[in-house]
């Protein structure tokens, strides 16, 4: 059993995996990794599972003593990682040894940043998950954002991390501080005459400062109601956009309450929602609707990405002859 040291928090880094699936018609939100692609793909650069769980930094990242023999991968928003003072690559799995110092500064392009380690955080699950709901102060690490001295297990034993696996730069997404994101109208769309559908569709709404794991407090636009806004409470999904009484849609996110008593315009269809976890206070957004169809081709697709990736990778080896080295991918017929 390996382990790591916090020396620097960051300003909000949490333990996260893909979140307590089924427990929401008990009250327990899900939380759970923001951006599910760049967490899932940290997870398979380093030989894990794609649900393991990870570390995810936001704004500004962690400084972190490696108490270990293995292999990390950090994916996500760069925050200019550094091992030991020397600047190294995202998105590969990178060797590191015990008593190496990994620092991640504020980011450049993104707002969150996601940290595997070779073999998995070894805490313990609560509710079949090892995801951080801080409001709960449940799971992750004693159910906080972690501090300073903070010493957590990492399961070595359970690594099949090896050297030089990456993916390729076609795969690796950039992150625009203005997005055009799909979304499904409804479930309560009928609640809104059609200029407001209009205007939401054709509007550009800003990411105000009210804006966290829980939702995103759109400033854009208001919308008005023909029925509502209240509704019976009923069930609250990530990507749900609701829309109080005061017009301004709010997009509920990882950290959602499990119900809400508000009308949704619409849902932000799963594969744009690592998208909506990369932006932040002041980036823009446009919705464009796409019908129930449509968005389950496009997560078969987004699927399919992450698929071909973990196939890549995991056919994907180091040979060197002398003094160079070849990275050789092995396409199985």
């Amino acid at each position: 059993m390996g382990s790591i040291r916090i020396v620097k928090p960051g300003l909000f880094t949490t333990i996260q995996d893909n979140g307590r699936i089924g427990f929401q018609r008990y009250g327990m939100p899900v939380a759970g990794a923001m951006d599910d692609f760049s967490f899932r793909v940290a997870n398979i650069l380093v030989g894990n599972d794609q649900y393991e769980a990870v570390l995810e930094a936001t704004f500004m990242g962690p400084t972190i003593e490696i108490g270990f023999d293995g292999f990390i991968a950090i994916t996500g928003a760069n925050m200019s990682p550094k091992l030991n003072g020397k600047e190294i690559k995202m998105w590969r799995s990178i060797q590191v040894r015990q008593g190496d110092v990994l620092t991640l500064a504020g980011a450049s392009e993104g707002v969150r940043t996601y940290i595997a380690f070779g073999g998995g955080l070894a805490v313990p699950k609560i509710m079949n998950s090892k995801s951080t709901y801080v409001r709960g102060n449940l799971g992750g690490f004693k159910g906080r954002k972690l501090q300073e001295g903070d010493e957590i297990p990492v399961d070595i034993s359970k690594s099949k991390a090896e050297p030089g696996k990456y993916i390729s730069p076609g795969y690796i997404p950039r992150y625009s501080k203005s997005n055009v994101v799909r979304v499904v109208l409804g479930p309560q769309d009928d609640h809104f005459p059609p200029e407001s559908i209009e205007t939401f569709l054709n509007s550009e709404y800003k990411i105000t400062a009210e804006a966290d794991r829980m939702g995103y407090r759109l400033e854009g636009p208001k919308l008005t109601h023909v029925k509502g806004p209240d509704i019976i409470s009923d069930g609250i999904v990530f990507g749900s956009v609701q829309v109080p009484g005061h017009g301004s849609p709010i997009v509920m996110m990882a950290d959602r309450q499990t119900t809400g008593g508000y009308t949704k315009i619409a849902t932000v269809i799963w594969a744009d929602l690592p998208t909506m976890a990369q932006m932040g206070p002041g980036d823009s957004v446009r919705f464009q609707s796409v019908s129930i169809e449509e968005a389950q081709e496009i997560l078969e697709q987004y699927e399919q990405t992450i698929n071909d990736i973990q196939c890549r990778v995991e056919n994907s080896h180091i040979i060197q002859e002398n003094t160079k080295v070849y990275n050789v991918i092995i396409n199985k017929l």
